[in-house]
């Protein structure tokens, strides 16, 4: 049965994210391995390779012993070339296979810049449709560990740019495996970036294979006074900076994109024609990132709807740091969103 089918199967079958507490429930990294275990099972076309995806770890549990289950010769171990990797895996891709790759961290996506852009976004476009790439590309961000100016960007902002690709950024256990499923299935290359921060949280996740559409946001809290546009992470922040906001009588309503690209540009204007007030909160530097283009868009789409500026919260105009201190002035969360809100919130 062809990918496809499943999908729309899935889909229609309208699995509750919102169900009751007791539900089986599975951790973000232990999501994202059952859907690769699911894919590996089902298609013998799908393979996951990249730097520690058969270590004792698993790429923090997200693999681990998916090695042991299907070969070395589905899941397995890569050196450090990720260009000449990017581009073994889109040779597959064109013909036929599935690939998974693991870049580990999104910091390595860079030196594969010229396969990722000059070809696997591309190549479907000039072939006029003949040639397909479905190619999964999945790195992590996140601060700690002291990774600092090489190891801890978020460089989505980049990826959202590119005409070709697909950009996908679950901030749920439950979105984690849907959106895989999506990604795998998909005949077009898709970034797929994690948030470390998010590997501790759970949430319900079907034991069956399900699928979460591209371009399809969710409204995760209802409000009436200001709306937040959480992207990954900040979804969590936003969440929580919500309920103290409500402590003082302000409203806001919390919007997951889940996919940057595509993005839901109604979901997002339907919420700011209701509150009047925009916040996007980015795990990301905030010029020339993923906040700035949909505070263009609602600028340009949505400018009658509005009672005050646009706000956007991300990180500052300098490399991420290393140290705890200096981490904890970079990284924005609740207090900022708090702040904010109360700023255009009167």
């Amino acid at each position: 049965m062809p990918w496809t089918k499943i999908l729309i199967e899935k889909q229609e079958a309208g699995f509750d994210e919102h169900a009751g507490q007791d539900v089986r429930k599975l951790t973000f990294p232990e999501a994202i391995r059952e859907g690769l275990d699911q894919a590996l099972a089902r298609d013998n076309n799908v393979f996951i390779m990249g730097q520690g995806v058969d270590d004792p770890l698993g790429m923090f549990g997200t693999t681990l012993n998916l090695d042991k289950k299907y070969g070395r010769d589905r899941v397995f171990d890569t050196p450090l070339s990720e260009n000449a990797l990017t581009g073994i895996a889109i040779g597959a891709a064109l013909v036929g296979m599935r690939p998974v790759y693991m870049h580990n961290r999104p910091d390595f996506l860079l030196l594969a810049m010229d396969q990722i852009v000059n070809h696997a976004s591309k190549l479907s476009y000039m072939f006029g449709g003949e040639a397909k790439v479905p190619l999964v590309i999945m790195a992590v961000i996140g601060r700690g560990w002291g990774s600092a100016a090489q190891h801890s960007q978020a460089l989505h902002g980049l990826f959202m740019h590119i005409p070709g690709l697909k950009l996908v950024m679950p901030s749920t256990a439950y979105d984690a495996k849907g959106l895989l499923i999506s990604s795998i299935a998909d005949n077009n290359p898709v970034i797929f970036i994690k948030h470390r921060w998010l590997f501790k949280h759970s949430s319900y996740v079907p034991e069956e294979l399900y699928s979460v559409p591209f371009g399809k946001g969710i409204i995760r809290r209802e409000g009436k006074d200001v709306t937040i546009v959480g992207i990954s992470y900040m979804v969590i922040e936003a969440l929580r900076a919500a309920e103290k906001l409500q402590e003082s009588g302000c409203d806001a309503e919390i919007i997951d994109p889940r996919t940057l690209k595509p993005l839901d540009e109604d979901i997002i204007l339907n919420s700011v024609r209701k509150t009047g007030r925009l916040i996007i909160a980015d795990t990301d530097w905030v010029t020339g990132g993923a906040a700035s283009e949909i505070a263009a868009i609602v600028a340009e789409k949505g400018f009658r709807y509005l009672k005050a500026p646009i706000k956007r919260i991300g990180w500052p105009d300098v490399p991420t740091p290393s140290s705890y201190v200096l981490e904890e002035e970079f990284y924005p969360g609740v207090e900022e969103i708090i702040n904010t809100a109360k700023e255009i919130v009167k």
